[in-house]
C-alpha cells in the first residue's frame, strides 16, 4: 500500500489530496509529503548552500536569532503549494477519484485558481490567525504571503480588501472541510519545522532571498527521481515521513552540485599561472584590504589599470580576502561578451582547479554557453534536458569518450547536471557570466529572486565596466543597490573609467547599503590611476592605494606607444561576389589637396592596409587589423588575400561575430594561444576583424591597425600591442627583426572626404555615436612623426578625463553631413537620455522603494524576453547543405546529416546550434525557410531560421525579401542588399 492510501487507512489526518502526479506510472504523491520534502530540503540549502552573510540578513530581516530563522525559512517555503488543496485537485481525474469522499462532497462552489495565488490567500488568513500582522502592504503576515506565492517566479499582487479577503476565500477555495485541513497542514508543519517565533518585520531583501530558497527547495523536491520512489514505498505518517525527508534532502542537495566551497589558502604562484610574485598593486591590495576588510565588512572596490597589468589577478586575490572572512563563498565574474566570458572562464577554471578542491564546479552562463566545447562534459551533452533544463541528469545516460577539445567528466570543476539548467548555473559556487545574466537580476524577470540569491552569496567582479553603454549603466546602478543592501562584496575593473562614472557606481552601492544619497561625503571614491579603493559598505569609508606604491606600479609597468591618426579615402564596398568571394571597389576619386602645403596625397584606407601589413607578410610577426563592420572586416580580408604573398594558408585569419558558433569558438581559442605570452618565436600571423578582441584576452601583437573608434576603445586596442615588452625583455627573439629600432604605432584610420574632413560612413552609425568618433579624432589630430605618444599608465585617465568632459560638454570638434559640432553633441546627449529614461522604465524598483513585494514584477517578463543591452536582437540562422538525392547535411562535405522530421536528442541540438551563426532580423523578411515542426516547441530551435545552399553551386545564395543571403568558406555570412524600388 502507498504513503497516499495512509490517511484513508488509519482514520487520522487526512492524506489523500495530492501534491504530484506522473501519468507514466499513474503514481500519486500526498500533498502534505510534498510539502515536508521541501521543509526539509530548505533546511539544507540553508545549512550547506546560504553563506553566513546570508543567513545573517534573512535572520536580522525578521529580528530573530539565526536558529529561528532557519525554522521560519523551513516553515515559509514549505507552504508554497497549500493552496493545491483547492480548485487544482480536480484538475486531474485519477488522482482526483483518490481524494477522500468527506473532501469530495465539500468541493461544490469552489473556483478555478492558479494554485499560487491560491497558496497566497490561504496562508494570509492562517498566518493571521497564528499572530502574523497583516494589515499592511509591507506587514510581515502579507510579506510571508508573498513569499509563498512567489515560487513560480512572480511576486504576486495581494489585495487585502478584496480576493484576499476571508469571506471570499472561504467561497471560492472550498468548504469547512478544505479550510480545516489547510489550518491542520499549517499547523503540523510549523509544528514539525520548529517555527514558533513569530517575526515581527519581513525586509525586502530577505523577503527575496527566502523565496529563492524555496524556489530552489521546491525544483529539487519535485524532481521526479526523488518524489516517485517515495510514492511507491510503504506507508509512513507524517511525522516519520517528515524524518525521512531531512535524512534524504542532504544527499539531494549534494546531488545537485549545491554546496558552499572554500578553498584552501594556497602558494601565489600556483593558483595565478605565469605570476611568480604579485605586482606592486596587487601586493597593496593584500597587504592593506585585509586589516580594513576584517573591521569593516563588505564593500566595493575599484581598480583601475592599464590592459595587460593584472587587473584579473588583483580581483581574484579581492575575492580571496573577502571570503577569508567567512561570511561571503565564490566568485560571480561578470563580462562583457561571450568571447570574453569563454577565455574567463578558463581562467577561474584553472584557478579554482589549482587549490585541489574535492569538488567545486565552475559554470559558464550566457546565451551561447552550448558552443563552448571546454565547458561541456561529455557526458551531459549526450544527457536529455540539459539545453531546456526540464529533466534531472541521473547519470544514467551511456558513457562515450570526450570529444576533440572536451573537459573529461572527472575534473573537480564539472558542474554536475541540475547546475546546467540557465538560471541555476549561477548557483554554482565559481561562475563566469555576461554582464546581460547579473543585469536581468535587476529586472522584473522571473526568478530574479534567484539570480539575487545566486550573486549575493559570492564576491561579485563586473569585469570591462567601460563597455556598458548608458542603457546598460542604467540597469548596472539598480543592481549594485541591491547587492548593497544585501551585503554583497564587489569588484569593478575598467582600464578606462572616467572618476565621475565611478563615483556614481559607489554612491549606488552605499546607498543601496542603507546610506542616504545626501548623507554621503562629497569627495571622490574613485582610485588613483593605476590603482584600487576600498569604500565599505557600513560607514561608507574609503580606502586607497597608497600613493607611494602607485608610483612604483606604475614605473614597474610604464611604456610608451602611439596613436598615429591617418586619414584615409573610405571607399564604400559595392558587394562581395557571392559566386567568387571577391569584393569590388569604386575608383577613387583625385585627391585635390595632395601635393598642396607639403600635404602627403590622401591614400585609399585598403591601400594605407596592404602597405602596413605588407613586412608582416613577407618577414613576420603578429598583426591586428581591427574594422568597424563585419562586411569591412569581409572585404579587407580579400583585398590582402588577394594582393599579398602569403607563406600559408593559416597565416592571414578573418575573425568576426558572422561565423558558425563553433568555428568562431574554435578560432578564437587558437588565436588566444597563438598571440598569448606563450607564443612561439617566428610566429607569422595576421588577423583581420572587428571588436571581437578588444577586451578582456591576454594576446600581444606587434603591428595594430584600426578604424576610427571611440577613444577608449582605441586605448583597449592599444593595451594589445606589445603588451608582453617588458615579460619579453630577456627573449628579443620575440619580436620580429625588422621591428628592431623601432616603437609600437596604433594606425588609426580616420574617414575623410575630399577635403580631409572627418566623414562618417553611413554603415557606421549604428555602431558608435558620430559625436564620440569626431571628438576622437580631434583628440588625436595633434600628432608628431610617429603619432601621439601617449606613456601608459601615466596618460591615460588623464585622456579618458578629458575625452569624457569633451563628449559630455558639446566641445567643438569638426562638423559633420553639415552639423555643427554643438548640434552633434546634442544629439548625443539626447541619445543617451533617452536610453537612461528606456532603461530606467523597465527597472525592477530599489529596496528601499518596494513597498509590496509584487512591486518587483509589474511586468510579467520572462528572462528571454529581457532587455539588457539595446538593439535588434538577432535571429539563428542555420545553413543546410541538399545532397544531389535531397537529404540535407549541416556540413558542405555532407558528412552530417539531418533528419528534420525528428525530434533532436538534446546532444542533436547542442550540434545544430553550433553549426548556427547570428543574422540581423531585417534580413531575414520575407523568407519562408521556417523551422520544421519538430522543432517549434523546442526553447532554442523555435526560432532558427534554415538556409538551404547547394554544396555544387558555392556561389548562389538564398534570396530574402531584402538581401541575398549566403555562407562561404572563412568569409562566414555574406549578404547582397537588393535595392530599393
Amino acid at each position: 500500500m502507498g504513503v497516499t492510501e495512509d490517511g484513508r487507512r488509519s482514520g487520522g489526518l487526512d492524506l489523500t489530496p495530492w501534491g504530484k502526479f506522473d501519468r507514466g506510472e499513474m503514481a500519486v504523491y500526498a500533498l502534505l509529503f510534498h510539502l515536508l520534502d521541501v521543509a526539509a530540503v530548505a533546511g539544507v540549502v540553508w545549512d550547506r548552500v546560504l553563506s553566513p552573510a546570508q543567513r545573517l540578513l534573512i535572520a536580522r530581516g525578521m529580528g530573530v536569532n539565526l536558529s529561528e530563522a532557519r525554522c521560519l525559512v523551513m516553515f515559509f517555503c514549505a507552504l508554497h503549494d497549500l493552496g493545491k488543496a483547492s480548485w487544482f485537485q480536480q484538475q486531474e481525474p485519477h488522482p482526483w477519484a483518490r481524494v477522500s469522499d468527506a473532501l469530495r462532497d465539500d468541493a461544490r462552489g469552489w473556483r478555478r485558481m492558479r494554485h499560487e495565488r491560491a497558496s497566497m490567500h490561504a496562508v494570509l488568513q492562517l498566518l493571521a490567525e497564528a499572530g502574523y500582522r497583516a494589515d499592511r502592504s509591507d506587514s510581515p503576515g502579507v510579506r510571508v504571503a508573498q513569499i509563498v506565492g512567489g515560487h513560480h517566479g512572480r511576486f504576486l499582487q495581494l489585495d487585502l480588501d478584496g480576493a484576499a479577503r476571508l469571506e471570499r476565500t472561504q467561497v471560492v477555495m472550498g468548504g469547512a472541510r478544505w479550510q480545516d485541513l489547510r489550518r491542520r497542514y499549517f499547523t503540523l508543519i510549523r509544528h514539525l519545522t520548529g517555527a514558533e517565533a513569530v517575526p515581527q518585520q519581513v525586509t525586502v531583501p530577505a523577503a527575496v532571498l527566502v523565496t529563492a530558497v524555496g524556489v530552489i527547495a521546491d525544483r529539487l523536491a519535485s524532481s521526479r527521481h526523488y518524489w516517485l520512489p517515495k510514492a511507491l514505498a510503504p506507508a509512513f505518517g507524517p511525522v516519520e515521513h517528515y524524518a525521512q525527508s531531512c535524512a534524504d534532502a542532504v544527499r539531494l542537495v549534494e546531488e545537485a552540485g549545491l554546496r558552499r566551497v572554500v578553498l584552501p589558502a594556497v602558494p601565489f604562484a600556483r593558483v595565478h599561472h605565469g605570476a611568480t610574485d604579485p605586482n606592486v598593486l596587487q601586493a597593496s591590495l593584500i597587504t592593506q584590504l585585509p586589516p580594513r576588510a576584517a573591521v569593516k565588512g563588505p564593500g566595493i572596490v575599484v581598480v583601475t589599470d592599464t590592459t595587460g597589468a593584472g587587473k584579473t589577478i588583483a580581483a581574484l586575490e579581492t575575492a580571496r580576502i573577502f571570503n577569508a572572512s567567512g561570511d561571503t563563498q565564490g566568485i560571480a565574474w561578470l563580462l562583457p561578451t561571450t568571447a570574453t566570458a569563454d577565455a574567463a572562464y578558463d581562467t577561474l577554471e584553472k584557478y579554482v582547479a589549482a587549490h585541489h578542491p574535492e569538488h567545486a564546479p565552475v559554470s559558464l552562463v550566457h546565451s551561447h554557453t552550448w558552443a563552448n566545447r571546454a565547458y561541456t562534459d561529455h557526458r551531459l551533452a549526450d544527457a536529455e534536458g540539459e539545453l531546456t533544463c526540464d529533466e534531472h541528469w541521473t547519470g544514467d545516460e551511456p558513457d562515450g569518450a570526450p570529444g576533440p577539445g572536451e573537459r573529461p567528466a572527472e575534473r573537480v570543476t564539472v558542474p554536475d547536471g541540475w547546475l546546467r539548467g540557465w538560471d541555476r548555473a549561477l548557483l554554482a559556487p565559481f561562475t563566469v557570466a555576461t554582464h546581460d545574466q547579473a543585469l536581468m537580476a535587476a529586472l522584473p524577470v522571473r526568478f530574479s529572486a534567484l539570480r539575487l540569491l545566486a550573486l549575493s552569496g559570492r564576491t561579485v567582479i563586473v569585469d570591462e565596466v567601460h563597455a556598458m553603454t548608458p542603457f546598460m549603466l542604467q540597469i548596472l546602478h539598480r543592481l549594485l543597490e541591491w547587492l548593497g543592501a544585501l551585503h554583497c562584496p564587489v569588484v569593478l575593473l575598467s582600464a578606462t573609467l572616467p572618476g565621475t562614472v565611478t563615483d556614481t557606481l559607489v554612491r549606488h552601492y552605499l546607498t543601496g547599503a542603507g546610506h542616504k544619497r545626501r548623507a554621503l561625503p562629497a569627495h571622490s571614491y574613485a582610485p588613483s590611476y593605476p590603482g584600487w579603493s576600498y569604500t565599505a559598505a557600513t560607514d561608507a569609508s574609503l580606502t586607497r592605494m597608497d600613493l607611494g606604491a602607485v608610483q612604483r606600479h606604475a614605473a614597474e609597468h610604464r611604456r610608451t606607444a602611439h596613436l598615429q591618426l591617418v586619414p584615409v579615402r573610405h571607399a564604400s564596398r559595392t558587394g562581395i561576389d557571392t559566386r567568387t568571394g571577391a569584393g569590388t571597389l569604386p575608383a577613387a576619386p583625385a585627391d585635390p589637396c595632395a601635393g598642396t602645403g607639403g600635404v602627403p596625397p590622401l591614400v585609399e584606407r585598403l591601400e594605407h592596409i596592404t602597405r602596413t601589413i605588407a613586412p608582416v607578410a613577407a618577414q613576420g610577426g603578429c598583426a591586428i587589423v581591427a574594422c568597424a563592420t563585419m562586411d569591412a572586416a569581409q572585404q579587407t580580408y580579400l583585398h590582402l588575400r588577394d594582393h599579398l604573398d602569403w607563406p600559408d594558408e593559416g597565416t592571414l585569419v578573418l575573425l568576426h561575430a558572422r561565423l558558425p558558433e563553433q568555428e568562431r569558438e574554435t578560432l578564437i581559442r587558437r588565436l588566444r594561444k597563438r598571440m598569448g605570452a606563450g607564443r612561439a618565436p617566428g610566429e607569422h600571423l595576421v588577423v583581420v576583424t572587428t571588436s571581437i578582441l578588444d577586451m578582456s584576452l591576454d594576446i600581444d601583437v606587434d603591428v595594430m591597425i584600426s578604424d576610427l573608434a571611440p577613444l577608449n576603445i582605441l586605448l583597449q586596442r592599444l593595451g594589445r600591442l606589445w603588451r608582453f615588452e617588458n615579460r619579453w625583455a630577456a627573449d628579443p627573439d620575440r619580436r620580429p627583426g625588422w621591428l628592431s629600432g623601432t616603437v609600437p604605432v596604433l594606425h588609426v584610420l580616420e574617414p575623410v572626404d575630399d577635403h580631409r574632413r572627418t566623414r562618417i560612413p553611413a554603415g557606421w552609425r549604428t555602431l558608435h555615436p558620430a559625436h564620440l568618433l569626431h571628438t576622437t579624432a580631434d583628440t588625436l589630430r595633434h600628432t608628431g612623426p610617429h603619432g601621439q605618444e601617449i606613456t601608459l599608465p601615466d596618460h591615460v585617465q588623464s585622456l579618458i578625463e578629458a575625452f569624457h568632459h569633451r563628449t559630455d560638454g558639446h566641445e567643438d570638434a569638426g562638423e559633420d553631413d553639415g552639423l555643427p559640432a554643438s548640434a552633434r553633441g546634442s544629439q548625443y546627449q539626447v541619445r543617451r537620455r533617452r536610453q537612461e529614461h528606456h532603461s530606467a522604465l523597465h527597472l525592477a524598483p530599489a529596496p528601499r522603494h518596494t513597498m509590496s513585494l509584487s512591486d518587483l514584477h509589474r511586468q510579467d517578463l520572462h528572462a528571454r524576453d529581457a532587455v539588457t543591452r539595446l538593439g535588434v536582437m538577432p535571429r539563428r540562422l542555420l545553413p543546410l547543405y541538399r545532397s544531389p538525392r535531397g537529404r540535407l547535411f549541416l556540413d558542405r562535405d555532407l558528412t552530417r546529416p539531418l533528419d528534420l522530421d525528428r525530434k533532436p536528442t538534446t546532444a542533436a541540438a547542442r550540434t545544430i546550434l553550433q553549426h548556427t551563426l547570428p543574422v540581423p532580423a531585417p534580413w531575414i523578411l520575407g523568407g519562408h525557410q521556417h523551422p520544421p515542426a519538430a522543432w517549434k516547441h523546442h526553447a532554442l530551435l523555435a526560432d532558427v531560421v534554415l538556409l538551404p545552399l547547394d554544396p555544387d553551386d558555392p556561389g548562389t545564395g538564398v534570396r530574402f525579401e531584402n538581401h541575398t543571403l549566403n555562407v562561404q568558406p572563412v568569409l562566414g555570412l555574406t549578404s547582397t542588399r537588393h535595392p530599393q524600388p
